[in-house]
């Protein structure tokens, strides 16, 4: 058994993190942080947790433990590191995005890889210290990662993607509360979303030519989890060429699978699953891409990153179904 702590642990990531650890079979929570909760039961932020565990949350760490979870808003991870000292045998997984970028991912002589394991697998059973991707570069890359590793990406990309109101973070904001969500639907940050330098990262890393731009316009859904991704790009092959292809590349994942069927969000929320259609239409390839935001777009990938890094089986603790209706 291995000992996890959990920063930050009072939101929908963190929440989600807690729920899978507490069935995986070779971790023991040993603390959740949290300096707003510190001294709460658990289950009174996260009720649906109520039986589950009995722990209370915490303003203090135990810096021994094997695996930290850093659940803290974006750009907080860094500080929080200058100020808290951890064992050397300590690995480290931050669900934030201070580490994703190449320019970023050393801190005090402490080398972060990007934690996608479709892509970077090898690296992440050898590291100490994983970036963990956002929700919408992990669908949207998961998409195009087949064309980039057969150097195919030869035009603009068009993306459209619409995320669940739990990837705002549980603090209520104009935007993310009933009454303004419900009947409703709308875009924000068009062209400038901050996932696009993870993803024209990934991309690069596969074909280094690949320079046209990614035209990403995220929206905002009126449902509570997952990620709906439509991506389209010229392409010269037929459409059988391309499904092989993903196919090809995806025959050796454990939790993303090309269906031969359009597909839908119901298929994946609640677990950690990512499932992708592929056609060709007026020649355009389409790809779409499901996944839950919360799970495969944070929680989930982080327990199949540390999975890798213990050497464990990578679907161990994330047998997830999805809800039949």
């Amino acid at each position: 058994m291995i000992t996890a702590g959990i920063i930050g642990g009072s939101g929908y990531t963190a929440g989600e993190l807690i729920r899978l650890l507490v069935h995986h079979p070779r971790v023991t929570i040993d603390f959740v942080y949290s300096t707003t909760n510190a001294g709460n039961p658990i289950h009174k932020q996260h009720k649906d947790l109520l039986g589950e565990l009995t722990l209370d949350f915490t303003n203090t760490v135990n810096p021994e433990v094997d695996v930290l979870f850093l659940c803290l808003g974006h750009g907080r991870s860094r500080s929080f590191l200058e100020s808290h000292t951890f064992s050397e045998t300590t690995k480290i997984i931050d669900l934030g995005n201070d580490f994703r970028l190449e320019k970023d991912q050393v801190f005090e002589g402490k080398k972060f890889i990007y934690g996608l394991p479709e892509l970077y697998k090898e690296a992440i059973n050898k590291a100490s210290y994983i970036a963990n991707p956002g929700c919408f570069a992990t669908a949207i890359q998961l998409g195009l990662l087949p064309l980039a590793s057969a150097k195919k990406l030869e035009d603009v990309v068009h993306i459209n993607a619409t995320t669940g109101s739990t990837g705002a973070g549980v603090v209520p904001g104009a935007t993310t509360h009933f009454s303004w969500r419900d009947n409703n639907f709308s875009s924000y940050k068009v062209f400038n979303h901050q996932h696009l330098g993870e993803i024209n990262q990934s991309l690069k890393a596969l074909q280094e030519d690949f320079t046209a731009p990614l035209f990403f316009i995220p929206n905002r859904g009126n449902f509570s989890k997952g990620i709906y991704a439509t991506m389209y790009t010229r392409f010269e092959g037929t459409e059988a060429a391309a499904k092989q292809l993903y196919m090809d590349y995806y025959k050796d994942e454990e939790f993303t699978v090309v269906s031969e069927e359009e597909i839908h969000l119901k298929q994946v929320v609640n677990t950690n699953k990512c499932v992708l259609h592929v056609c060709k239409k007026k020649g355009m390839l389409l790809i779409t891409s499901v996944i839950d935001n919360l799970i495969k777009g944070a929680s989930g990938q982080a327990i199949h990153n540390m999975n890798l890094m213990f050497g464990y089986p990578e679907k161990e603790g994330l047998e997830l179904k999805a809800a039949a209706f």
